[in-house]
């Protein structure tokens, strides 16, 4: 009998402290736009007890025992939102939660167009020729020029300096820019002799600013 009693009482006991948890429930909501956030993570601080909303941002947090918790409220791309709650019986407590979206400060991004440059911008190269060097390429029946000079070059083919053209690298003629001190030369060969045209300048030494012929030699290769 005295056993019964005992069982009694603690079936007793444990009732009324269960009767004694609390419940937190509630609603989280998008502070700016006011819809419900979903799969929010809602949990009291330093604890086992949380839940997480639905699609109706509705939580339910059950068997609370009775003391003073930090309801947090997480999310991400959201600030996080903490609260005071004291559970002191068997109650439920009734919650409509607002969280605001966070602001993300960015580092400072430096954008510079040199990488573009280099991809996009067409690189040529450029072969410097000096009265020197066609001084030293062999000559029959007259002086060494630049026409003559092209011929020996790799990749040129010249028709003559009678109305003919230079093909470089298997380019049309029209690719090529001939420039004189800076100034571009159109029909540079023409039916008249081209070394007549560019002897005073690759012959002679320069008696101030040297004159500057550029062959910009832009080659298309047949794929």
């Amino acid at each position: 009998m005295k056993r019964f009693f005992i069982a009694a009482i603690l079936l007793l006991s444990s009732i009324l402290l269960f009767s004694q948890n609390g419940t937190i429930r509630g609603f989280v909501y998008d502070k700016s736009t006011g819809e419900p956030v979903i799969f929010t993570n809602v949990y009291l601080y330093q604890t086992s007890f949380g839940s997480s909303t639905d699609v109706n941002g509705y939580f339910i947090i059950t068997k609370v025992p009775v003391g003073d918790y930090t309801l947090v409220v997480s999310y991400l791309g959201y600030d996080t939102l903490r609260i005071p709650v004291s559970i002191s019986g068997a109650e439920i407590i009734s919650k409509q939660l607002y969280i605001q979206e966070s602001a993300i400060t960015l580092q400072t991004i430096d954008i510079s167009a040199e990488y573009q440059e280099a991809k996009t911008e067409t690189k040529t190269s450029v072969v410097k020729i000096t009265p020197k060097d066609i001084s030293q390429i062999p000559s029959i029946g007259g002086q060494p020029d630049l026409a003559q000079y092209l011929q020996v070059m790799p990749g040129v083919v010249f028709t003559g300096d009678q109305g003919g053209e230079i093909y470089i690298r298997g380019g049309s003629p029209i690719q090529n820019k001939v420039l004189l001190d800076g100034i571009t030369v159109y029909k540079a060969f023409h039916s008249s002799d081209f070394s007549a045209f560019l002897k005073p300048i690759l012959s002679e030494p320069p008696k101030s600013t040297p004159a500057v012929l550029a062959l910009n030699m832009v080659a298309v290769s047949p794929r």
